[in-house]
């Protein structure tokens, strides 16, 4: 015999919804939130100019990238055809880079901008870490006067000569080092690194020191995991200031053997200053065309900072909000 509860038990087992089926990356990416009732809706008209607008600045930014690169790739009649820059190839050639990367001077000067990036922003980021960290804790050693006495930097410099005379007098002078010390730390970094680290749930550090941990376990183990966002953004902020550095360059080194590559694209492109060596005899020949060299050497100081970009990209919004909006 069937009992009531028995009843109400097949009932509700019947009148269960079936659970909802799970939504994939690319359909929660797609779906629309509702608009704020404070919005109005958008008119074809403008639906049609913000679209307009878009095309129009990804075609500023991508076509003189195109025009660069299919220059690269352009033999020597094909540019003298088209009187300078290519914007449609004829002949695809990879001569200019052949030339460029066979051992002479721009590979020296690529090796050498690695070099200063990786060990830049290293050491950048080391000193940018501990000294964000040590402000995020109020409680730590004369707090608010290193903060202010920071902050007072972002305003107020010696100039230009104080810093020459400077680097210049600690014999730092045509060191790889003059590229690194002078723009090694940058106090908004060291804001957005606080900032973020001062976001860290006290809880979670309270904890650990009752389980016995110091500040340096605390950082390394609490503070930096939770915060890979945040660095991963400055850590790209200072590996593009290393990579794109050609100023301190100028100033401080005399040896061309230990110029970055932005120093070597300088000279190709506003001072028309070929490097010496097999690629100079090949420009000097007519087999390579020398705007071809130029644009070839763009291509590869443009490289890096496209390809790390969109690894970064992701981390962009919760880095750099979350760590500028907290005081």
């Amino acid at each position: 015999m069937t009992t009531l509860l028995d009843t109400d038990k097949d009932n509700s087992r019947t009148e269960q919804p079936s659970p909802a089926p799970k939504e994939s990356p690319l359909q929660r990416a797609l779906r629309i939130e509702p608009r704020p009732v404070w919005e109005e809706e958008p008119t074809k008209a403008g639906l049609a100019f913000k679209g307009f607008g878009l095309v129009a600045i990804c075609a500023i930014v991508l076509v003189p990238l195109w025009v660069v690169v299919v220059t690269s790739l352009s033999d020597t009649k094909t540019i003298n055809n088209a009187g300078g820059l290519v914007v449609w190839p004829r002949t695809v050639t990879f001569v200019a880079y052949k030339e460029l990367l066979s051992g002479g001077a721009v590979t020296r000067a690529a090796l050498v901008s690695v070099g200063l990036t990786v060990v830049g922003t290293a050491f950048s980021m080391v000193i940018s870490v501990l000294c964000a960290y040590g402000l995020s804790r109020r409680d730590s050693f004369a707090h608010s006067k290193l903060l202010m006495t920071l902050m007072a930097t972002m305003f107020f410099g010696a100039g230009l000569i104080p810093t020459y005379l400077l680097v210049t007098g600690i014999g730092l002078s045509n060191s790889y080092w003059s590229m690194i010390l002078p723009s090694a730390i940058s106090v908004f970094n060291i804001l957005v690194l606080r900032g973020f680290f001062m976001d860290t749930a006290p809880e979670l550090i309270d904890a650990a020191r009752i389980d016995g941990a110091g500040e340096w376990r605390i950082l390394l183990q609490i503070v930096m995991p939770l915060s890979r966002a945040v660095i991963a953004v400055i850590s790209l902020f200072y590996a593009v200031g290393y990579w794109s550095q050609w100023f301190n360059a100028m100033l401080y080194i005399q040896d061309s053997e230990k110029y970055p590559l932005q120093m070597i694209l300088r000279q190709l492109v506003l001072q028309h200053q070929v490097p010496p060596g097999a690629m100079g005899a090949a420009v000097s020949s007519g087999a390579i065309n020398s705007l071809a060299v130029q644009m070839a050497v763009m291509v590869l100081a443009l490289i890096p900072v496209t390809v790390l970009s969109p690894f970064v990209q992701k981390h962009f919004q919760k880095g750099m909000l979350t760590g500028a909006v907290k005081g």
